[in-house]
């Protein structure tokens, strides 16, 4: 039996809780380079402190996909409870936010934040590939990509909107402005509000349910567990080995404090595969460890390929997320310090930006996206819209005048739908339903690391190479696009020529 097709409204209700999300994420984007700025951190200080949020994504994706795909709590189903509990904590986190009076109370809440928001945001990429049928995947991601942009451009907007009314948009001495107070306190209770609507429009289908179209509610893990005893140990601790010469690296040569962070990851996914590994052989019961860890190190060759498309496409997007408003402020505004007038208004006028980017997203998602499918293939479609996201990066140099960078942000916002559906759908139509959680997961920290990456590394190469020059950060971020896109051409999906 095939899973019933949804409607229209069937689809606006799996999905309308993501608008709430990227309500969230779209105001943590566009703002907290802003918020550190305003409470006193240098531009060279900001990847530090941003690492709090990809590195939660890291640790919490896997371990949240793995949970949701054994959870079942009768009414409440196993994805929803996700959705719900992320959602408090998250507009608890917007709510302080503007309350921050110290770069720490900041830095801990965009912690919790993006934490909040991985819980929500991870079961509901799941979710899609639960409650439809394959035949309906490219519709609901499309139709999730258009609430993402949606919410993205309520989010950016919302500091614009409320400078336009006279609100305070300045603190005289510094501060956080009430424009981006109210925009954070106003977002929480929106995105409370959309995740809600999702909780109780939607009900999930029971084990019972998904064994009567041929799903298995809990995947078998038996194969795995002895795939990964079977495994050598020599890879983890090769992992190992790089991370401790990262570390001796970046001693030698004095790079940024931020780097070490990177070579302890690497030392501790190498002990930790290590550990999976050692449990596997002693014949212990499949763990949440194991698990992990054996879906991360026996990824389908699709996955592992498009892996590398997504670690250079969201390189590219936390370039952009990060640096944008120092780029607009100094390059186009004139104004590099964050304590005037005119670095305030380049800070708004990149949440015009944003929103245009992500209203672009959400009309590509329904129009674009589809009909280029259709002709191209999905893998051909997502390369031509990272093609076209480069190009827009890559305009940051030729344009003067600011208001034309919404031309730039055209490209940047068909990129921006293309990575949020087409990896998706190809994968959600590929992989067994059953794991859709941890595989969504550990995709994910495709997402996560390229960010880690930035973070880290970032800050190394502007202070060495372009001091006090952030617009080179777009040459970056254009070329990380463009590899991306060449790297889709080894992509292959089943059943495209």
């Amino acid at each position: 039996m095939a899973k019933p097709r949804q409607g229209w409204a069937g689809l606006f209700n799996i999905s309308f809780g993501f608008f709430g999300i990227q309500i969230g994420f779209a105001l943590q984007n566009a703002n907290m380079s802003r918020v550190f700025q305003s409470l006193g951190s240098s531009l060279d200080d900001l990847p530090a402190l941003w690492i709090a949020a990809p590195l939660t994504g890291l640790l919490v994706q896997p371990v949240i996909g793995h949970l949701s795909d054994r959870t079942w709590l009768g009414r409440m189903g196993r994805r929803r409870p996700y959705f719900l509990a992320g959602a408090v904590l998250a507009a608890l986190a917007l709510v302080l936010m503007p309350l921050s009076g110290a770069l720490l109370m900041a830095a801990t809440l965009l912690w919790m934040l993006d934490a909040s928001l991985n819980v929500s945001m991870e079961p509901f990429r799941a979710f899609v590939g639960d409650m439809l049928d394959k035949d309906q995947h490219t519709a609901g991601y499309a139709v999730q990509t258009a609430f993402i942009g949606a919410g993205a451009v309520a989010g950016s907007l919302f500091p614009w909107l409320l400078d336009h009314f006279g609100v305070a948009n300045q603190v005289v001495g510094g501060g956080i402005p009430d424009t981006v107070r109210y925009s954070f306190w106003a977002g929480g209770i929106a995105l409370f509000l959309a995740v809600l609507w999702t909780v109780l429009t939607t009900r999930e289908y029971s084990p019972q349910e998904l064994a009567g179209y041929g799903e298995q509610a809990v995947q078998d893990t038996s194969a795995d567990t002895a795939a990964l005893a079977a495994r050598s140990m020599v890879a983890p601790l090769r992992w190992v080995a790089a991370g401790l010469l990262l570390a001796f690296f970046t001693s030698e040569r004095g790079l940024e404090k931020e780097v070490y962070l990177l070579a302890a990851l690497l030392c501790g996914y190498g002990l930790v595969s290590l550990a999976a590994i050692a449990l596997a052989r002693a014949g212990r019961p499949a763990s949440m460890l194991t698990s992990i860890v054996g879906d991360f190190s026996g990824m389908p060759e699709i996955m592992k390929r498009l892996a590398l498309v997504q670690f250079f496409s969201w390189s590219a997007l936390f370039i952009m997320w990060i640096n944008t408003t120092p780029v607009v402020a100094q390059e186009f505004f004139a104004s590099p310090d964050p304590a005037s007038a005119g670095y305030q208004d380049g800070g708004n006028w990149v949440g015009v930006l944003f929103s245009v980017y992500n209203g672009v997203a959400a009309i590509a998602a329904l129009a674009l996206l589809p009909w280029l499918s259709r002709r191209l293939g999905k893998a051909r479609t997502h390369m031509v819209c990272l093609l076209a996201g480069a190009a827009g990066y890559a305009s940051f140099f030729l344009i003067t005048d600011p208001q034309w960078l919404l031309l730039s942000e055209v490209g940047i916002g068909i990129a921006w739908a293309s990575i949020l559906a087409m990896p998706y759908a190809i994968l959600a139509s590929s992989l067994p339903q059953s794991k859709l959680g941890i595989t969504m997961g550990l995709f994910n920290v495709f997402i996560v690391v390229p960010q880690l990456l930035v973070a880290t590394a970032m800050g190394s190469i502007m202070k060495a190479w372009f001091p006090g020059e952030p617009i080179w950060t777009m040459a970056f971020a254009a070329g990380t696009l463009v590899i991306a896109a060449l790297a889709m051409l080894r992509v292959e999906v089943p059943g495209e020529a």
